[in-house]
């Protein structure tokens, strides 16, 4: 009897290869599918981008404090039982060379302005400018103060519509200038948006540049700036329909905007760079959709878990009671979630309907870049060989960094963040050298009938420089839930 022979050596076995994990299924899959997946984003930018010119106009432009603080309940209980004389209050500073407040020419603004304001429903009790308290020392200084009826976010969008009117109420030899808390935040975001939108205009060309440098092509630079601007639009869209739900700050989109830039190029960086090494990796058949799937595989691994990283970090930021705060890390989250889905989706789609053609519009350099640095190599050889030194010397750096957190001073933004021709710098300025350094900014506090008297005494007794040595004690006969606009 005689042993059978086969081709097949004894004892050998065949490992099949590694099944592909569920990220290069899904980017084999979004690379096979580009119609419906350019078809659904298509509704979401159509759909949201409807909203976004509208961003900047109908974000709030307050929300600086911190809710359930004793000086939000101040504010409130005087807006309530003190005609809206608050923080939040429309000044109107009158000054005249010529007179003294309460002539002819100054009653006429007083009337004027009183008529403006009084056309708004934001607007509660309107106080003229009263001597020994709202009117300087020499009579040509005086404060109009318009109480609040709305929250802080409404006042500051009153004060975007009425600034220009307050001030054209000026004459010969008469100034007039709005200002308080709420024109200062509306002066502020305004610079402000005017601010970064230059700031933008002049770094997007930059940014492109250093794009098409890295990449050493047009169509791979542009891919980038492709996840930006669908995170942007679509961020942008997501915050003014949230804000039909709850007050949003104008600082939020601000944020979304450099979040969705940044992350837009280092996500795409991190991918484009691998999908090109795999297309690479395939000379003789190129298969786009296998080299999304293997790109998914491995570099989007990092690039879902820095996102998810991401997340997790700013949802700490949403314990923060100042509404504003809270609001900037929802527009940064926002941003990441998009910009996020795009990588995940739209940038796949894409990647498989280009294939070599990523490379396209190339620099002369660009078919023999590789994205491997011998120098970096070098370098990552040095930290592993030294593991101790390299720990010790990077933790002294960080150490280092951190020193001056502890001599950080904190504040709030002050009449200086606004241009020095902005109405309401210029009337803060005028209060300042006509009634005291310190009157721009005079301190409310709330007490009852009973300590009323030792209240004033005790504030009286507070070191105060000497032109701003003045207490004024206001009473309220009760609640005013519904108050009426007064004139003079």
């Amino acid at each position: 009897m005689t042993a059978q022979q086969t081709d097949t050596p004894p004892h050998t076995t065949t490992t099949p290869p590694d099944a592909p994990g569920a990220l290069a299924r899904w980017g084999t899959w979004a690379a096979r599918h580009i119609r419906p997946v350019l078809g659904v984003w298509l509704l979401i930018l159509v759909g949201l981008g409807a909203a976004a010119p509208s961003v900047f106009s109908s974000l709030a432009g307050a929300g600086w404090q911190a809710d359930g603080s004793e000086s939000v309940a101040v504010r409130d209980l005087a807006q309530e039982h003190f005609g809206g004389n608050t923080s939040s209050a429309v000044q109107v500073v009158i000054h005249t060379e010529d007179g003294t407040v309460g002539d002819a020419t100054t009653t006429g603004i007083i009337d004027r302005a009183t008529e403006l304001l009084a056309a708004d429903d934001c607007i509660a009790e309107i106080m003229p400018p009263t001597p020994g308290v709202t009117v300087s020392q020499d009579g040509k200084t005086g404060i109009l103060v318009a109480g609040a009826a709305a929250d802080t976010d409404d006042m500051v969008r009153l004060a975007d519509e009425l600034s220009d009117s307050i001030t054209a109420l000026a004459t010969e030899g008469t100034e007039v200038f709005p200002t308080g808390q709420s024109m200062l935040w509306s002066d502020f975001n305004h610079a402000n948006h005017d601010a970064m939108m230059k700031a933008e205009m002049m770094s997007w060309p930059v940014t492109l540049l250093i794009l098409v440098i890295a990449f050493g092509s047009l169509v791979a630079a542009g891919l980038p700036l492709m996840l930006t601007i669908a995170g942007l639009v679509a961020s942008a869209g997501a915050l003014v329909l949230l804000n039909s739900v709850t007050p949003i700050s104008v600082w939020a989109m601000n944020f979304a905007l450099m979040f969705a830039l940044a992350l837009g190029i280092d996500y795409a960086l991190f991918l484009v760079a691998r999908f090109r090494d795999a297309l690479r990796s395939r000379p003789d058949a190129p298969d786009a959709a296998a080299a999304v799937g293997e790109t998914y595989g491995t570099a989007g691994k990092a690039v879902l878990l820095s996102g998810l990283t991401v997340l997790v970090s700013l949802s700490a930021v949403l314990l923060v009671p100042a509404p504003a705060v809270r609001t900037m890390a929802v527009g940064i989250m926002l941003a990441v979630v998009f910009v996020l889905a795009a990588s995940f989706t739209l940038l796949p789609a894409v990647l498989g309907a280009l294939g070599t053609r990523v490379n396209a519009v190339s620099l002369p350099y660009a078919k023999k870049q590789e994205h491997r640095s011998p120098l970096f190599a070098r370098w990552a050889g040095i930290l592993r060989r030294r593991p101790v030194l390299a720990v010790a010397g990077s933790g002294a750096l960080l150490v280092l960094a951190c020193l001056p957190v502890f001599g950080l001073k904190v504040a709030m933004p002050s009449i200086a963040v606004v241009p020095e021709d902005a109405p309401v710098r210029q009337g803060y300025h005028l209060v300042q050298d006509a009634m005291g350094e310190g009157a721009p900014g005079m301190l409310q506090i709330i007490v009852g009938d009973g300590d009323a008297a030792e209240a004033s005494r005790t504030a009286a007794q507070t070191k105060m420089r000497p032109q701003t040595d003045r207490v004024c004690t206001l009473r309220s006969d009760g609640p005013r839930r519904r108050p009426r606009a007064s004139a003079r």
